[in-house]
């Protein structure tokens, strides 16, 4: 019987500052398949030897100098999936998609750094937020106009739709990542054709974070984080869900990313 598949997403802000960390992480986990965001490093500069010695020998990458910038690392063979669109016709290196090809079956994967949104949730006068919004509002109408077959959407998608997805829901729905018009947004796109993997395995009244800020200096007491990063599936994939786990100890690790690591495994039925 095949073996499960284990994929990882995390956004590691900065894969060259971080690949120590992305090696203690494949030791632990023995990921097949990492998907990552904020990787801060363009195209020509990419550490794919150093990646391929970790046991990564299939690539896809967009990045570019000093911010964005998605990967997907994997140690089954990649097909990168064409004609993919520019959001928002900025070519800012958001997302990257690929079939992986494993002993269970092709599996469509698309990994996305949706854009912060900046600090102040209007849309009239902050344009980073409207790019925000709009972004979301892309994804949502290329995802409804296709028909979406054992696919997995994982990625830094930068809203907290839930109440339990963050610290306080009273006191950050006016916070950008947890406003009403993100989360109804992503609400949207899930709708498009996804199960919220994460939340399969861990209820929606129970506390659920993968992002605690640098500015929490103790950030296990204070214990304010949100649930910024996501794994959707394709109902076809629901039966084949196995375990998931959210690697809280990767913040303590040394010059950690604020974000940390989701693991899910999928397993033939």
């Amino acid at each position: 019987m095949p073996e499960a598949m284990r994929l990882v997403t995390w956004n590691i802000n900065s894969l060259r500052l971080r690949l120590p960390l992305l090696e203690k992480l494949t030791t632990h986990l023995l990921p097949d398949v990492v998907c990552l965001q904020e990787t801060k490093v363009p195209d020509p500069l990419f550490p794919a030897e150093a990646l391929r010695e970790l046991g990564y020998e299939h690539l896809h990458y967009r990045g570019m100098k000093g911010y964005n910038g998605v990967a997907i690392l994997s140690r089954h063979p990649l097909e990168p999936l064409p004609d993919m669109p520019d959001w928002c016709d900025k070519e800012d290196c958001r997302h990257v998609a690929a079939m992986v090809h494993t002993p269970q079956g092709s599996v469509e994967v698309h990994d996305f750094y949706i854009p912060a949104g900046g600090d102040e949730p209007d849309p009239d006068i902050n344009p980073k937020f409207a790019h925000k919004l709009a972004f979301v509002d892309e994804i949502t109408d290329w995802f409804s106009a296709r028909s979406s077959a054992r696919t997995v959407l994982v990625g830094d998608l930068n809203i907290a739709p839930l109440e339990h997805d963050v610290w306080s829901h009273k006191q950050l729905l006016k916070i950008v990542s947890h406003t009403p018009p993100e989360t109804q947004r992503l609400g949207r796109l899930l709708d498009t054709g996804f199960v919220d993997a994460m939340r399969h395995f861990v209820p929606p009244e129970e506390k659920l974070y993968t992002w605690w800020s640098y500015r929490n200096r103790d950030w296990q007491k204070s214990d304010r984080g949100r649930r910024l990063d996501h794994i959707w599936v394709t109902p076809d994939l629901v039966p084949e869900l196995s375990g998931m786990m959210v690697i809280r100890e990767a913040r303590d690790w040394a010059s950690p990313s604020d974000h940390v690591p989701v693991m899910l495994d999928l397993s033939p039925p």
